[in-house]
């Protein structure tokens, strides 16, 4: 009987260490680059309207957007999965114990339920309704008008990209220590260095990306 127990208990410790490591492997390939290169691509508002639509709404193939979509979402919905059994698993001892390590596990689960809150209305209101309802592309002139004259939108994305940009930056860190990347004290300041980069990087692009949409809004 014990043996058994033993058994099921090392299948289930298992399964938890394939779902760990797949769910952090996910949210750096593929979702973590292709954040990057739409914070970069969201860059072109700077260049104009035209240089936007080529960057962000336009495909060079008519499969490329149901690949991209395809090579994002469904590890996005793997990796909402996997948080929420993470978030119900484990519970955060601050400010019981005051340590800023442990201030950071409240923040990346803060920053997860919000960033959820952020990709739903993002993806509904930037790419599902324009396309299934109104029959295109989001038009940059429409995105730029929100963010310029509904403050309410320009609140949501500044706060979506801060999270975006925490929730990766310091799950990029988790997943050097949980993969085995880092295991010396000098190795842990090298991660924590390339975590705190990838933030700024990050919010500097979304930010920047944010800044060139309200500046272009005032033309709307």
């Amino acid at each position: 009987m014990s043996s058994a127990v033993a058994s099921q208990g090392s299948d289930t410790a298992k399964r938890n260490f394939i779902a760990e490591r797949l769910g952090s492997a996910l949210a750096v390939l593929p979702l973590g680059v292709w954040t990057l290169l739409h914070l970069w691509n969201n860059l072109a508002a700077f260049e104009g309207p035209a240089a936007w639509q080529h960057a962000v709404t336009e495909y060079s193939h008519p499969f490329a957007e149901a690949i991209t979509l395809a090579v994002v979402l469904l590890p996005l919905a793997w990796h909402i999965i996997w948080g929420f059994q993470r978030i119900a698993q484990t519970k955060p001892n601050y400010p019981r114990y005051g340590y800023f390590v442990n201030l950071k596990y409240i923040l990346q689960r803060l920053s997860a339920l919000g960033l959820l809150a952020f990709l739903g209305a993002h993806l509904w209101l930037a790419f599902l309704h324009p396309r299934l309802v109104e029959g295109q592309v989001e038009p940059f002139a429409d995105i730029a008008h929100e963010m310029h004259h509904h403050k309410p939108t320009l609140v949501v994305y500044i706060l979506g990209v801060l999270a975006i940009a925490y929730h990766f930056g310091n799950g990029l860190h988790t997943a050097m220590m949980s993969w085995g990347v880092v295991e010396t004290k000098k190795g842990m300041q090298k991660s924590q260095l390339v975590a705190w980069t990838m933030f700024f990087l990050m919010l500097g692009m979304g930010w920047g990306a944010i800044f060139a949409l309200y500046q272009a809004g005032k033309l709307t």
